[in-house]
């Protein structure tokens, strides 16, 4: 049942990863210490990663992913590995909205052609929101971390926006959209 309604959101929730679904009766050093055999390396081992790992989850307030603890550039790191492809598909249910040509029109949206590192609210002939021109008036550029603020929550980032998106939760999917969006320009922006 709950593999079926993960099929039913757009963005399904992660899974657990194996090791988290194990009890912890069932792990090598629970087995061990049960037996009387221990080993001080591997447990000490495992000791210092956990606290590594709870260390980098506290600096965080709880919200880093796997992804963002193996890309020490943060999001940029993760758009430098991203998928364009994957991006480019995902992109379509934007494409209602927005034009990526270069040179294209305005839709209900601007026009997305070289959007990586361009100042907010400043694409041509498109009347951009109060909120987002407020937003720019501060200097605020589309950098990759702007870029996913905005794509994960539009609403968080720029309060009274008039895109109507949801967001991209995932951070993963997030990098491959901007990777995607990155590509589109004569000279794409720099990366890490």
């Amino acid at each position: 049942m709950i593999a079926y309604l993960r099929t039913l959101s757009g963005d399904p929730a992660p899974l657990p990863s194996a090791e988290a679904a194990v009890p912890e009766a069932a792990t090598p050093e629970a087995v061990e210490q049960a037996s009387g055999e221990t080993s001080p390396e591997p447990a000490a081992e495992t000791a210092t990663a956990t606290a590594e790992a709870t260390d980098t989850t506290e600096a965080t307030g709880g919200t880093e992913t796997a992804a963002e603890g193996a890309a020490a550039g943060g999001f940029a790191a993760l758009v430098a590995s991203g998928d364009v492809a994957a991006g480019e598909k995902d992109f379509r249910k934007c494409a209602a909205c927005h034009t990526v040509e270069e040179g294209g029109a305005n839709k209900v949206g601007p026009n997305l052609w070289n959007v990586v590192n361009r100042p907010v609210a400043a694409h041509e002939d498109y009347k951009y929101s109060p909120a987002l021109q407020e937003f720019a008036a501060g200097g605020a550029v589309w950098d990759y971390d702007n870029l996913s603020a905005f794509l994960q929550k539009p609403k968080d980032l720029v309060k009274g926006t008039k895109m109507s998106f949801a967001g991209i939760r995932d951070d993963e999917d997030r990098a491959n959209m901007v990777a995607y969006l990155r590509s589109l320009a004569s000279e794409p922006a720099p990366l890490p």
